[in-house]
């Protein structure tokens, strides 16, 4: 089988259309010999190992920035092309997935003119001892390719395959489109064909972020520039808390698809369904479970947040449309939402009353945070959405789409968006606000992560340009820091930069 392959580029960065990079990221599988070069370092092994061997070389700090490295360490005065040029490759090739496809050119005059070129957040650090992973992308990927395989060697998959397999997401418009990527011979194009959902990296403090590697949940020191593993979910999970009633259940081998850390609670989502609640200062699991037995049962968001009284809740929202919501001490289960398409998001106000329900529509919905009751539709958008976050203030929704826009809404007049917001080359995949409501952060799949100013209206940018898949952003609560996880499997890195302040020189002369 030919697929498109470039030697030069698989040096810098996993090429979207290298069908042979798939298994790179997995610790079960038996590790791979090391290549005779000198333009990559060592690949992702045990946790351990990593925090062991990994050189201090392939950090990058702020100052050695300024004198001219790469702040992800990629050795572009070694390759035969400049970064640019990489670039313009990259923009070039790069096809953003639509699920639903459609004229745009409407779309494109609601967007807003923004000026770029603004710095907000200076780079600070860039750390390879802890590499943040998007596993459920890998299992997907490899799914795909299964697929793309069968149709190339029998043109068609047999009905027994395509039986055991109906629940999964828009399966018969995955069928068609291999066919037809098939028949051009662009096996490879399918990897970037799926569902990626980019909340795996979480900031508690400027000095504390909590991250998924492989199979672990990492915790990664700022200060110390050390990590720790915090839970491993490849081996059995036992939860401690047991009660009468209580829906816990042991998990294993569980592949985290998203996850949240807040007020001490770290809560993890699965590819099977599963949700894990755990107490960052105790020790072992306090409790996890499958929420569901569904067979497009993936856990697609989690949340913890206040109700209007204070008591603290947890939230998951699944493939299976529902919403369920959980007691964050006790993890009874207190209600269960439905709705009419998959959910990929929610997220609840600031005072605990309003919910966005976010999934497989164009439209987004307003409920009632205690009720479920949908309240409000929001239309504007044009394929289905996978992002979404409140202004501090409580009156601005954010919500990040696969139509390569994010709207910003007027909870007092939702008859249309207050602002269009347009990514540079793919779908909006996490968008979140600073906790003083300054700035709105908004990341693509892969490269490109943007600072918008909201004192200006949004119309001031900055653009951090980088290089590989984006597994998560994160503003610390302060504010002070802005961290960015990359996900690939050389430069795989977590990007710190910390925001500008222009009182810094005045402080240091008094």
């Amino acid at each position: 089988m030919e697929h498109f392959q470039n030697d030069d580029l698989e040096y810098v960065v996993d090429d979207y259309y290298d069908v042979d990079d798939f298994e790179h990221d997995n610790p079960f599988a038996e590790p791979e010999p090391q290549r005779d070069t000198a333009d990559l370092d060592s690949f992702d092994s045990d946790v351990e190992d990593d925090l062991e061997s990994s050189k201090p070389k392939t950090d990058t700090s702020a100052m050695e920035a300024r004198n001219g490295k790469d702040i992800q360490g990629i050795p572009w005065e070694r390759l035969n092309f400049t970064r640019d040029k990489y670039r313009e490759t990259r923009l070039r090739q790069y096809k953003n997935y639509e699920n639903l496809s459609g004229s745009r050119e409407e779309m494109e005059k609601e967007c807003l003119q923004v000026e770029k070129g603004k710095a907000f957040y200076d780079f600070q650090f860039n750390t390879r001892l802890v590499k943040s992973t998007i596993v459920h992308f890998q299992v997907l990927l490899s799914y795909y390719y299964i697929l793309s395989m069968l149709l190339f060697d029998y043109g068609s998959l047999p009905e027994p395959f395509i039986g055991s397999y109906t629940n999964c997401k828009n399966l018969k418009a995955i069928y068609a489109e291999v066919r037809v990527l098939m028949l051009h011979g662009c096996a490879g194009a399918i990897k970037m064909h799926c569902y990626m959902l980019r909340n795996l990296l979480w900031a508690t403090s400027k000095h504390d972020v909590y991250l998924m590697q492989n199979y672990s949940v990492m915790h990664w020191s700022s200060l110390l520039h050390k990590g720790k593993e915090v839970l491993n979910v490849a081996k059995p999970i036992v939860p401690s808390l047991k009660r009468p009633g209580l829906l816990s259940q042991q998990l294993s081998r569980v592949q985290i698809s998203t996850m949240a850390v807040k007020e001490n609670l770290m809560v993890a989502g699965g590819f099977q369904g599963e949700l894990i609640c755990k107490y960052l200062y105790q020790p072992g699991v306090a409790f996890c479970t499958k929420l569901t037995t569904d067979d497009n049962a993936i856990t697609n968001a989690v949340d913890v947040y206040r109700n209007p009284s204070g008591a603290m809740r947890v939230m998951a929202a699944n493939n299976d449309a529902q919403i369920r919501i959980f007691d964050a001490e006790t993890f009874a289960s207190l209600n269960c939402f439905s709705f009419d398409w998959s959910v990929n998001n929610t997220s609840v106000s600031p005072d605990g009353k309003l919910l966005a329900v976010l999934g497989d529509s164009v439209e987004c919905l307003i409920a009632d945070a205690q009720s479920g009751k949908v309240t409000s539709c929001l239309k504007g958008h044009l394929d289905y959405s996978f992002a979404s976050a409140w202004h501090p203030d409580g009156h601005i929704l954010a919500t990040g789409n696969q139509d390569t826009t994010c709207r910003l809404w007027d909870i007092r007049n939702l008859s249309k968006s207050l602002a269009v917001l347009k990514g540079r080359m793919g779908a909006i995949r996490a968008v979140k606000f600073t906790s003083d409501g300054r700035f709105l952060g908004m990341a693509e799949p892969a490269d490109f992560v943007h600072v918008f100013d909201a004192e200006s209206g949004y119309v001031n940018c900055q653009e951090i340009d980088l290089f590989g898949e984006i597994a998560g952003i994160s503003f610390s609560p302060d504010t002070e820091a802005l961290f960015v996880g990359v996900a690939d499997r050389t430069y795989g890195s977590l990007l710190e930069f910390n925001r500008r302040r222009y009182t810094h020189y005045l402080d240091s002369i008094l």
